[in-house]
């Protein structure tokens, strides 16, 4: 499999993100892509289609772990990997058993209900590769929280790992996908030494916010609200090009669930003194406006979103706003409405 470059979807639990440090340990060649289930798993796979296509490798897999397909998604994307032109195998390690009807029909969908899916997924290339003991003592703790071992050794330490994971909401996945992944990754990796010590899962859990600040700190040590801030808009000016919209003139920047808007907001347009106002929608179709003095946002969030507040700080609702899980598929929408608003004929 070295001749193949992996594009790995995975769940966005403990369990999702433990077969993507599988997978991280055995291959070079591999991107990563997370979801929920729903929409969200055919939108992953469409965007790892265009991956695909924009890369160009003569060989690829398509692995996908911890994420019971419907029998109508397996039908969709066995047919699109069939009829590629591209050299596609198409691989899922589950343990779901609502997917045991797709499990016998189609032969590139395993299932184990037995094992977690970061177990399967070990025991899958461990077999090929080789052990790993550090490696498998992780799997083991993600397998007994999992699948609930009660009894087991590693069940306290893997629940604990478990609200790691689960409150690990510091980088936006949607926009920062790959940053999210890395984000991940290392505080799995610096959870593991605690594994050897005594009352592992206590100490580990009295851990948590100091390692969650070694990661995030980027020069000086601060408060975990200010470190969080500060990478956040680290991520956004890198990313402003991309991520920025016009409204009358004005230029801001779009952001999506970023949370903590009034601090994060208020740092970019210190950090960004090029940008007017800082826009955040979330799932929830709500929106948050900050503003640096350059323009009044609770005119802007009356205007666009029946909304108001105060000058540099209001908020409203897109009633029209459809949520959705890819960055770009988002801003659109969100351009679109404000062009509707403003009489303004949309231009991509």
């Amino acid at each position: 499999m070295s001749r193949y470059k992996i594009y790995h979807l995975s769940h966005t639990d403990l369990d999702g993100y433990g077969c993507q440090m599988v997978t991280n340990r055995y291959f070079d060649s591999i991107q990563f892509y997370n979801s929920n289930y729903g929409k969200e798993i055919n939108e992953r796979f469409n965007e790892i289609f265009g991956d695909i296509q924009n890369d160009e490798n003569q060989k690829n897999i398509i692995l996908i772990t911890d994420l019971n397909l419907t029998m109508e998604q397996a039908k969709d994307f066995d047919s699109r990997v069939k009829i590629a032109n591209e050299d596609i195998l198409i691989i899922l390690l589950d343990h779901h058993k609502s997917g045991q009807e797709c499990a016998n029909i189609f032969e590139w969908y395993y299932l184990d209900d037995s094992r977690c899916a970061t177990k399967i997924t070990y025991g899958f290339f461990s077999n090929i590769y080789g052990k790993d003991t550090k490696l498998s003592k992780f799997v083991d703790v993600v397998n007994a929280v999992d699948i609930w071992l009660e009894n087991e050794d590693e069940f306290e330490l893997g629940k604990v790992c478990l609200g790691l994971v689960s409150g690990a909401k510091e980088i936006n996945r949607i926009m920062f996908s790959k940053e999210n992944s890395n984000y991940m990754f290392d505080l799995l990796t610096k959870i593991q030494p605690f594994f050897k010590q005594k009352n592992a899962h206590i100490v580990l859990d009295e851990n948590i916010h100091k390692i969650k600040k070694e990661i995030l700190k980027q020069d000086q040590d601060d408060t975990l609200n200010n470190l969080i801030s500060k990478f956040n808009v680290q991520l956004l000016s890198n990313n402003r090009d991309k991520m920025s919209i016009e409204y009358q003139n004005h230029k801001g920047i779009l952001t999506y669930n970023i949370g903590n808007v009034s601090v994060i907001g208020n740092d970019f347009l210190k950090a960004n003194r090029e940008f007017d106002f800082f826009m955040d929608i979330t799932s929830r179709k709500t929106v948050s406006f900050r503003a640096n003095g350059k323009v009044d946002v609770s005119k802007m969030a009356a205007k666009l979103a029946n909304g108001g507040g105060h000058p540099n700080a209001s908020g409203g609702l897109f009633g029209g706003f459809k949520d959705g899980f890819i960055y770009e598929n988002i801003k659109n929408q969100v351009v679109n409405l404000i062009n509707k608003k403003t009489g303004k004929t949309h231009e991509k």
